[in-house]
């Protein structure tokens, strides 16, 4: 399970998994097919072909997956056999890493319900809480791949237990790395942000992510999540965002016109973000969700530097028509996420900000009348 310290095996190979949303929502490309079968070949993956033919409705090559099937069967045995004579003749280090080997190899070659079995074969002999937490990995990766929500969610539960009785620097940070994935994929931006900001500076999670992806998710993540301190804090002054964000068209405009309010920019980057937003297998079902949120981030963020502006000032700042930005203040203001009203008359937009010192005392006052009611109440008892 581990090539050298603190490095984890890419396996499985999520490359695949992103390669399957390719090919299904790029108009079946026989070039993505193409890579798809590459590296199935090359990881022998009898089990994985046969899903995938399954699932996306690909006749069967028999010749192929007869040839899978028969290197499975053999480089199985051979795990079996290390075990068998660790078990006879060595001790039970070298049992454990017989196990190991075969679970590994049994979640590289997609055999989801072989490798959860072995793996829990694996957790059940080993003390090592390491291990154990390489174990969880493993699996939360094997779910990733089947995007198995239930399978990832159990062994990340999992890993935040053993982490609470110990576990070293390295894996905790890892399963922040794992956290912040799954927390975006299911929407939870501002819990992925937390993660994946946390795990920045010492980010060594590689057979999950590669870097760049890494920082990909964080910026996109973190824009939604961070105000506008904490954009220049967390992302723009951050040395590991600035090694690479220029190599991630279209990040770097994307973030700092933003921060700079430069909005006309800012809605250039936006609709070359939409599309690469589509194109990841992650992000492709919340990317209408993450450009509405941007909208209304990039609106608020100038509507709290004026009282009042008129419509067609802003239409100009954001480089679109004057129905356009009409349009899109009124389905904001209706849902309740500007404060703000236009006056249709003077095509003017009038801030409406919040009194958060008023909210805060009326939620005080009513919190100070159910405790007064509960003293009372309790008062009456005493009494009695």
């Amino acid at each position: 399970m581990v090539e050298e310290a603190n490095t984890l095996n890419k396996i499985p190979n999520l490359k695949l998994a992103q390669l399957k949303f390719l090919y299904i929502h790029q108009g079946h490309n026989p070039a993505i097919k193409e890579q798809i079968m590459t590296l199935v070949k090359d990881n022998f993956m009898a089990p994985y072909y046969s899903h995938i033919c399954t699932e996306l409705k690909w006749p069967v090559d028999a010749a192929l997956l007869n040839q899978l099937s028969a290197k499975n069967e053999t480089d199985l045995k051979n795990c079996e056999e290390k075990k068998i004579d660790a078990e006879k003749n060595l001790g039970d280090t070298e049992v454990l890493d017989a196990m190991i080997l075969k679970a590994d190899y049994l979640c590289q070659i997609g055999d989801k319900d072989g490798a959860i079995a072995a793996y829990a074969a694996v957790a059940e002999k080993t003390g090592s809480l390491g291990t154990k937490l390489d174990v969880a990995f493993s699996q939360i990766r094997l779910g990733f791949l089947y995007s198995d929500a239930e399978l990832i969610n159990k062994n990340i539960e999992k890993a935040k237990s053993l982490l609470e009785s110990g576990g070293d620097w390295d894996r905790k940070n890892r399963l922040k790395v794992y956290e912040g994935l799954y927390a975006m994929s299911t929407r939870d931006f501002h819990t992925a942000a937390d993660k994946f900001l946390d795990a920045l500076a010492t980010f060594t999670c590689t057979e999950l992510l590669e870097y760049k992806e890494f920082i990909k998710y964080t910026i996109i993540c973190a824009l939604i999540a961070v105000d506008r301190i904490g954009i220049r804090k967390k992302l723009i002054n951050a040395p590991e965002v600035l090694e690479v964000i220029h190599e991630i068209s279209p990040l770097d405009s994307y973030m700092n016109s933003l921060y700079n309010c430069q909005y006309k920019e800012f809605f250039i980057a936006l609709a070359k973000l939409e599309t690469l937003l589509k194109s990841d297998r992650y992000l492709y079902p919340h990317y209408k969700y993450i450009v509405k949120e941007m909208k209304i981030k990039a609106y608020s963020q100038l509507l709290e530097s004026y009282k009042s502006l008129s419509l067609k000032s802003m239409a100009d700042a954001f480089g679109v028509t004057l129905d356009f930005i009409d349009r899109e203040l009124c389905r904001f203001i209706a849902a309740g996420r500007l404060n703000c009203v236009i006056d249709k008359v003077s095509l003017i937009v009038e801030t409406n900000r919040p009194d958060h010192k008023n909210a805060q005392y009326q939620i005080m006052i009513k919190h100070g009348d159910v405790l007064l009611n509960r003293v009372q109440k309790l008062s009456r008892v005493t009494q009695l």
